[in-house]
């Protein structure tokens, strides 16, 4: 039997770190100015509930590693035009925010991003799709448990999807996209480098 004692302690830079707090609008917006210099302290605010999160160091390797591939691939869509918007704030004031670990424009410019990519390591915090679901995010995307899953947003609410269904992405392969994913949390590298010859093999 292995004691709880026994199990090897993951170093502190490793592990995700999220604190949630009871408060209103305006001590959310507070905290936001204090935060505001530290990048990588991501804040999320719904139904009077406040979530300060610290990511890990395997959190921001798979974020990274994911909106590389993301990156790389809509580049090869020729005629799209698309902006990467990182982790920037979605708002609707006095009511919810989010900032996703990787966002995209696809087409204009607009105050909300066409899709959000969540990445959870460790389970727990504010119910995320809701929190989409609120600011009118079209797509979000959530890798969970070396698995993707896909919801993109219908008059009642999301719906889970097997193929995104925003412009330039329906033909991404999925199983590609995952298997390199997963290959990044041993190897970035290579991960990165097997996803762009697939995709330049593809095209």
């Amino acid at each position: 039997m292995t004691l709880a004692s026994d199990r090897p302690v993951m170093p502190e830079w490793l592990v995700d770190r999220r604190l949630t707090l009871q408060g209103g609008w305006s001590q959310f917006k507070l905290i936001q100015q204090g935060c505001e210099h530290n990048p990588g302290v991501r804040l999320f605010y719904w139904q009077g509930a406040i979530e300060i999160f610290m990511p890990g160091q395997f959190h921001e390797i798979f974020s990274r590693a994911f909106g590389w591939m993301l990156t790389y691939f809509l580049l090869t869509q020729k005629q799209l035009a698309f902006t990467p918007t990182g982790s920037m704030t979605q708002e609707k004031e006095g009511f919810a925010a989010a900032e996703a670990n990787e966002s995209y424009w696809i087409g204009e410019v607009k105050p909300i991003p066409d899709l959000a990519l969540e990445i959870v390591v460790t389970s727990g915090g504010l119910k995320k799709l809701e929190i989409y679901q609120a600011l009118g995010v079209p797509e979000v995307w959530f890798w969970q448990d070396g698995r993707l899953q896909l919801y993109h947003l219908r008059s009642q609410g999301y719906e889970q999807i097997v193929t995104s269904e925003l412009p330039g992405l329906a033909d991404l392969d999925l199983s590609l996209l995952q298997r390199c994913v997963l290959m990044a949390e041993t190897n970035v590298a290579e991960a990165l480098s097997t996803f762009a010859q697939a995709i330049g093999t593809l095209s």
